[in-house]
């Protein structure tokens, strides 16, 4: 049941003639009653005092700074009920929980209006020492900077402190002595032939549809017939949940003769329903199993009989982003080839597209709004530089 939000009264204390309104059990005159200036304070205060409810508070001893540790505590309460999705809580806090460990382990009492880029940049050798590589250090360090700016819009601390830390640039390619991750190839089409025969049947399809489409993984997890439109020739996927819909963009994976195909038998489900389960594919593999008993019902276990109560894991409603990559994984190593990830048939799509239609068509397909981010994804096609050249000199 929810609670209304009590605004306090505008009153007039006759003794003085003065205006008055009272906040948090104490009285505030405001001047002369009913003057446009006792008004414009009343509406100042009451303003004031609802935001304060709202807003976070870092309880601190009198006469106490406020020191890291208090204020690491306090933003990593607000993450866990700012970064949300679904209802529940995003990676971006375990990112946040490992950013500001570093952090607490060298300056954890230090007051926080002390932290300074110099120290900061003792945060950043941290991170350098365990070995992350060049993007993760400068994305651990705008983390720590973002938690100093909350501090400051919250006005727990001075604008100085953050503006300071903003003088701390981030690592450079090839000028720091932070390592480089290996870059991200696709994925050749022998490699996933030959992984195809190994993966449950869910996870087949997935593949399949994640190679021809272009899509994340996390899209093609959480696909539901609901989402499809199938009113024309070529489908409308609508993702229900994306990566960029914080940014109030609209996703739209389209779906040709060849991924209907794939598709279609796993579409006969309710509209709300995901069209690839775990927990279907448990119960049918039970069921393959049973089907290839030889032993009689009336000789060893019988099905069901043998199953826990009380599970360690139990397989979910849909597939999650790290339980369809280990599926991918443990059918590379049962086919002895090397593994490979999800993320890669999103490269090999993104290049092939580059590769036949240009770089536009690659951008639209893939939903990016800029070229450049394309052209991460997608592997410049040298074979066209080779001929070209081979022809004019």
């Amino acid at each position: 049941m929810s609670t209304r939000l009590r605004i306090p009264k505008y009153r007039h204390h006759k003794a003085r003639n003065q205006a008055v309104v009272r906040l948090d059990g104490k009285d505030h005159y405001l001047g002369p009653y009913d003057s446009p200036a006792s008004r414009e304070k009343y509406h100042r205060l009451v303003a004031e005092h609802i935001s304060r409810q709202g807003s976070p508070v870092i309880p601190t001893a009198p006469g106490q700074p406020l020191t890291v540790q208090r204020l690491t505590l306090a933003y990593t309460d607000y993450a866990e009920s700012y970064y949300l999705k679904e209802g529940k809580v995003t990676s971006e806090v375990a990112c946040i929980e490992a950013a500001v460990r570093p952090l607490l382990k060298l300056y954890a009492r230090t007051p926080a209006a002390e932290f300074g880029p110099k120290a900061l940049k003792l945060v950043r050798e941290e991170f350098i020492r365990k070995g992350l590589v060049r993007g993760t250090v400068n994305h651990n360090v705008f983390r720590v900077r973002r938690m100093f700016r909350w501090a400051v819009e919250n006005e727990f601390l001075p604008v100085s402190v953050y503006q300071a830390l903003m003088t701390v640039t981030g690592l450079r390619k090839g000028r720091s002595p932070a390592p480089e991750p290996p870059p991200v190839r696709p994925v050749e089409e022998t490699a996933i032939q030959a992984a195809l025969p190994f993966m449950p049947a869910a996870v087949a399809a997935m593949v399949q549809l994640q190679l021809l489409t272009g899509c994340r993984p996390g899209e093609i997890c959480r696909l539901r017939p609901g989402d499809i439109d199938r009113s024309r020739e070529v489908w409308c996927y609508r993702p229900a949940s994306h990566k960029c819909e914080h940014h109030e963009l609209e996703k739209r994976i389209f779906l040709g003769p060849k991924a209907q195909t794939i598709l279609q038998p796993w579409l006969e489900r309710p509209a709300d329903a995901y069209c690839f389960s775990p927990t279907e594919m448990r119960e049918r593999q039970r069921q393959e199993r049973h089907a290839r008993r030889k032993t009689p019902l009336k000789y060893g276990n019988r099905p069901g009989t043998n199953r826990k109560k009380k599970p360690k894991c139990v397989p979910g409603q849909r597939y999650r982003c790290d339980t369809y990559r280990q599926a991918i994984v443990r059918a590379c190593e049962a086919a002895n080839i090397r593994p490979w990830c999800p993320r890669q048939l999103r490269h090999t799509r993104a290049t092939d597209l580059r590769s036949q239609y240009g770089l536009d068509a690659a951008q639209v397909v893939l939903g990016h709004t800029q070229a450049f981010v394309t052209q991460i994804y997608a592997e410049r096609d040298f074979k066209k530089a080779e001929e070209v050249m081979r022809q004019v000199s």
